[in-house]
C-alpha cells in the first residue's frame, strides 16, 4: 500500500513540475497564490487541534510564498498597484507571524480573505494582460 502512495507522490511531483515548466507568468503567480491559500486553510485546521508544530509548518510555508510573490513584484514599473501589492504583504506577514505567535485563528482567517481578494482580482485579469507578459 506504501509503495502505491509513494508512487502517486512522486506521479504529482513529476505533474506539477510539468505544469510550472509551461505556465505562463500569469498562471504561476496563480499557482503561488493557491498554495498560499491551502497552506493558511492547513494553519488555520492546526490551529483548531491545537497542533502547534503543524500550524506553525504551514504559517511558515504561507509566508514564505507570501515573500516570494512579493519579490516578484516591479515596484518601478507597476505603480501604485504594486506598491499597494507591497505593503499588503508586509501586512499579511506581520499578521501570520502574530497568528502563530498567539495561536489565533481569526488573524489566520484574515490573510485568507485578504489572498482571496487577491486571488481573485488576478483571476479576472483580462486575457490581454495574461497573454502580453508571456
Amino acid at each position: 500500500m506504501s509503495v502505491n502512495i509513494n508512487a502517486l507522490k512522486q506521479y504529482q511531483n513529476v505533474d506539477l513540475r510539468a505544469t510550472v515548466e509551461t505556465a505562463s507568468p500569469h498562471k504561476l503567480i496563480a499557482m503561488l497564490l493557491d498554495g498560499a491559500m491551502g497552506a493558511l486553510a492547513k494553519s488555520k485546521g492546526a490551529i483548531e487541534r491545537n497542533e502547534i508544530e503543524e500550524r506553525t509548518e504551514h504559517l511558515n510555508k504561507a509566508s514564505e510564498i507570501v515573500v516570494g510573490l512579493k519579490g516578484c513584484l516591479d515596484l518601478e514599473q507597476g505603480g501604485e498597484i504594486a506598491a499597494n501589492l507591497d505593503a499588503l504583504y508586509d501586512y499579511m506577514l506581520r499578521t501570520m507571524m502574530q497568528a502563530n505567535s498567539q495561536n489565533d485563528v481569526n488573524k489566520v482567517q484574515e490573510v485568507m480573505d485578504l489572498m482571496l481578494e487577491i486571488k481573485q482580482g488576478w483571476a479576472e485579469m483580462p486575457n490581454e494582460i495574461q497573454i502580453g507578459e508571456q
